[in-house]
């Protein structure tokens, strides 16, 4: 099954794209999902059917909903890895899927950070993995030591012997699943996205840690438009409005 899953997977049709060519700026204001309906091609019903929804840029916003009915599509959805099967995605008015211009929706990419459960850490140290192996000589160090603040992981860093330098081990198997989700965090701040995507990225963290964490990236980043997938309602309870997938999907 695994072998006939890459073959499937080598016989997708690919969408090219020249990145060198794009040149413009996407000054994020809102995003409008209308009348938007999803299903994957080998099924026949529809999983999100007629959502309606506008997100404002600096909204923080709460996802739930019982599992099956849509989360991590309706994410996928947003981030634009997957396109509707009928109604529009719309970036300050622009549909993203519009073929006369297709850079829309590499901009919008370009601008989302996406932070899973389960997140993927090189076998290197605190300082590679928060910077994604940015070149030393242009490294913000002001920057990296806040964003390690406000993901509540620095004060373990500089516990560590050799601080930022310190190797983690592959995926990051030397420190606990918690200090990963937050380094998963702090590289996500650090990268200076417009929208953070936090899919269960702090259920490794315990309440108190979890609610201390959210506070302070709320507070810092005011500006962040930081949508969270969540199934602790504690989680979500500092965000301007919670959504569940359940009521709004019919």
């Amino acid at each position: 099954s695994s072998t006939n899953d890459i073959r499937k997977m080598m016989e997708l049709k690919t969408k090219k794209y020249n990145y060198r060519q794009i040149d413009e700026k996407l000054n994020f204001k809102k995003i409008n999902l209308i009348n938007l309906f999803f299903k994957y091609d080998d099924k026949n019903d529809f999983i999100l059917k007629n959502i309606n929804l506008e997100i404002k840029s600096g909204e923080k916003i709460g996802i739930v909903g019982p599992s099956g009915v849509g989360k991590s599509t309706f994410v996928d959805l947003i981030m634009g890895l997957i396109e509707p099967s009928k109604g529009k995605i719309l970036i300050n008015n622009f549909d993203i899927y519009s073929k006369f211009n297709k850079s829309k929706l590499l901009l919008w990419r370009s601008l989302i950070s996406y932070v899973p459960q389960d997140i993927y850490l090189n076998d290197s140290s605190f300082l590679d993995n928060i910077t994604s192996f940015q070149s030393k000589s242009t490294i913000d160090w002001d920057k990296v030591k806040f964003v390690s603040e406000v993901a509540q992981i620095g004060s373990f860093i500089n516990s560590c012997p050799s601080g930022y330098q310190t190797k983690i081990g592959e995926k990051g198997v030397l420190i606990s699943g918690g200090q990963r989700q937050r380094i998963a965090i702090a590289r996500a701040l650090y990268k200076d996205s417009k929208v953070i995507i936090l899919d269960e990225a702090t259920s490794a963290l315990d309440s108190e840690t979890e609610k201390f964490l959210l506070k302070s990236i709320f507070k810092n980043f005011n500006n962040l438009t930081i949508i969270i997938i969540a199934h602790k309602t504690s989680t979500l309870e500092k965000c301007d409005r919670i959504i569940d997938l359940s009521k709004i999907n019919k």
